[in-house]
């Protein structure tokens, strides 16, 4: 009865969403025509035309399809993008960006509970806002706050770091490369440099992707090592909460994220040569207009005019945040090229 009652939903729903996905499709022609064109990056054109086009995002027919392009389709090209990664290519990068990504995510969120203490925040808004920013930005902050304990406060922190991380990730996505070719690093190194500091996995899939196919895929791998991290820090949230004695409410989401396992389960798939190439072809192709048009979709949705309504401080605090990242991944990359 429930599946009879969803495929009838489907129409319905198509329609709801036809006007936004409509409008992020076309903005994702546009960006890869003016690419091709070009020769700039075609995130980067996606991620402009749509903050030109952010109107439409507060359009009642073409909201629910570009906030559904910004989430659905995003997590379905993370996904897709593991029929162009072997295990091969991932054991080439050795042991030194998973020792980079323990030690800037568990550093960050230390440093991060400590200034927010002594900023007068309480300290579990530096495990909010230190983990969105160490982790994977809105999705890391959605999630954290499921598992922290009630807060006539909480749904505003949570809102404002949402929007805080999101709009740094955003300029992170556009000023990092510029900051790794001036620096001189190579694809390897840009792409671990950019996987372990951009905040949300779109906009670390942009930038990586916008310098090389090799820098965006090593990139996506080590921002989905960060992910990963999303569930010791969950549980250590979930400690604290019952250290001061409070019960998280609301549903708690899944530990990993759907399309993070999907992603490593296409990576072994593709490594073990069960897919054919023209299927992994078909796939790599999908995965490339479904980021685009996330990208868009995002630029849509960014209202950086909101920031204006918060105070001085918590932003201060986390873009001290995104830079003592920064500064931490180029120190250890230094230290363990």
């Amino acid at each position: 009865m429930i599946n009879t009652l969803s495929i009838t939903a489907w129409p319905a729903r198509g329609r709801l969403l036809f006007p936004g996905l409509c409008a992020c499709a076309v903005v994702a022609a546009a960006a890869t025509f003016l690419s091709q064109h070009y020769g700039a990056p075609v995130m980067l054109f996606a991620l402009l035309l749509g903050l030109a086009m952010n109107f439409l995002s507060e359009e009642s027919r073409c909201g629910p399809g570009i906030e559904f392009a910004a989430r659905a389709v995003l997590r379905w090209g993370v996904a897709l993008l593991g029929l162009r990664i072997t295990v091969g290519q991932i054991v080439a990068l050795g042991w030194h960006p998973v020792v980079l990504v323990l030690l800037s995510v568990t550093l960050t969120i230390a440093v991060s509970m400590v200034v927010a203490r002594m900023m007068g925040f309480q300290s579990l808004f530096g495990l909010l806002s230190g983990g969105a920013t160490a982790i994977c930005g809105a999705s890391a902050a959605m999630a954290l706050a499921a598992a922290l304990p009630s807060h006539p406060q909480k749904e505003r922190a949570t809102l404002f770091t949402v929007v805080v991380v999101s709009s740094l990730s955003t300029v992170a996505m556009i000023a990092y490369p510029m900051v790794a070719q001036w620096l001189g690093l190579d694809a390897r190194t840009a792409g671990v440099f950019l996987g372990a500091t951009i905040h949300d996995v779109a906009q670390v899939v942009g930038a990586g992707y916008g310098m090389s196919r090799e820098t965006g895929d090593i990139a996506t791998f080590v921002k989905l090592m960060r992910v990963a991290m999303l569930l010791p820090v969950i549980v250590f949230a979930v400690a604290c909460t019952r250290a001061r004695g409070g019960a998280a409410g609301g549903k708690r989401p899944p530990l990993l994220p759907w399309f993070a396992v999907a992603f490593a389960l296409l990576v072994l798939v593709n490594s073990a040569g069960w897919i054919a190439k023209p299927v992994a072809d078909l796939g790599s192709d999908l995965s490339r207009w479904f980021l685009v048009g996330a990208i868009a979709a995002i630029g849509m949705k960014t209202r950086i005019r909101e920031l204006a309504t918060v105070g001085f401080k918590p932003v201060a605090l986390m873009l001290g945040e995104t830079v003592f990242l920064a500064i931490l991944v180029l120190v250890l990359l230094r230290w363990a090229p």
